[in-house]
């Protein structure tokens, strides 16, 4: 048997790293079945990351999972940073809101730059790198879930969000990357 001292120096500690977060993941997982915590069964998340920035605007990317037998519909996103967050997509080059996101029983949907994500507006306070932001999305049936996004450096395709005015104030025409 080989103990931790015989691992390579860091190998041990990113051995640990790796189980705990893979239970992390584990404990966001239910059996399909609704709880009385109003958190919604079978969903876990995994790479959920907010983008850093000074401006107004930021957003959010993650895997969503649904280990449920039915779809989970996301309709909404909450955050203290701000009271206008929405669900976005990206088509033809150009970000749009959109009214719900499903995620496929069995399945997962990606929330990544260029693609669909969950947008931040009016900011109330820049993001950080390595800031921790807590997020809630809101399902169709009434149930929640509770995201931790870690912010991360990410230049994207070097967003001016300030300078486009539209359906909200916010054109986000030519943003092909967040």
């Amino acid at each position: 048997m080989i103990g931790p001292l015989a691992y390579p120096t860091g190998m041990f500690s990113r051995v640990i790293t790796l189980l705990f977060a893979a239970l992390l993941v584990l404990s966001g997982c239910g059996d399909g079945a609704g709880d009385d915590s109003g958190q919604s069964a079978g969903i876990a998340a995994a790479d959920v990351w907010v983008k850093a920035t000074d401006e107004d605007m930021s957003a959010v990317f993650a895997v969503i999972s649904n280990s449920a037998d039915t779809d989970a519909t996301v309709v909404g996103v909450a955050t203290d940073l701000t009271d206008s967050a929405e669900l976005h997509e990206t088509a033809d080059g150009t970000m749009r809101p959109v009214e719900s996101f499903t995620v496929p029983a069995g399945e997962s949907l990606i929330l990544e730059p260029g693609g669909n994500h969950l947008m931040l507006m009016d900011l109330t306070e820049p993001i950080e790198p390595g800031q921790e932001v807590t997020l809630t999305l809101e399902f169709e049936d009434g149930t929640t879930f509770d995201l931790a996004a870690t912010a991360k450096d990410f230049a994207g395709g070097a967003e001016d969000y300030d300078d486009h005015a539209g359906h909200d104030g916010h054109d986000h025409e030519d943003h092909e990357d967040h």
